[in-house]
């Protein structure tokens, strides 16, 4: 079923489990209608190409979908709200995502109790890709310096080749 609601991803699912990743889902009957990806160990952030090592006690959440005819119904608020729970039950400290800023569902990270850390900008040029990093608005600087450290990276700009991964 899940593979069926990844559509053309559907075959990368038996890959991330075997690989330690773990699927939380939303169900309406036999059918996923909604599913997050969460990671303990390093994993690709597709939007940004660079990969991200949570460390001890953290997690990264990723790859959330809800299905187009499932939308506007709160299920990705639920789904965050859900994972952050069972994630602190299991001793987790810290829960990472990521937000599109333009994306109606990003409206559900704050209602659900994330609030930015680090802002992103990511210029596709055809040879090279520019990544600048700048510190969310009032965010925790504690914060901050663990996102970095996850990331490997510093506040800047970079400039790089493009690297992209399915996964």
């Amino acid at each position: 079923m899940l593979a069926a609601a990844m559509g053309v991803e559907g075959d990368l699912v038996q890959l991330r489990f075997a690989r330690g990743c773990r699927c939380f889902a939303a169900w309406r009957g036999p059918e996923v209608i909604a599913y997050g990806w969460l990671s303990e160990g390093p994993e690709w952030i597709g939007e940004l190409e660079l990969e991200i090592r949570p460390g001890p006690g953290e997690a990264y959440l990723w790859n959330c979908v809800t299905l187009p005819a499932q939308r506007r119904a709160g299920l990705f608020r639920a789904l965050l709200v859900h994972v952050a729970r069972e994630c602190s039950r299991e001793g987790l400290s810290r829960l990472w995502l990521g937000g599109l800023g333009d994306e109606p569902a990003s409206k559900a990270l704050p209602e659900a109790g994330f609030a930015p850390v680090l802002d992103f900008e990511l210029e596709r040029l055809p040879e090279v890709r520019r990544l600048t990093i700048n510190p969310s608005e009032g965010a925790d600087p504690a914060l901050i310096s663990a996102g970095l450290s996850d990331l490997g990276l510093s506040l800047g700009t970079f400039i790089r080749p493009p690297r992209s991964r399915r996964h």
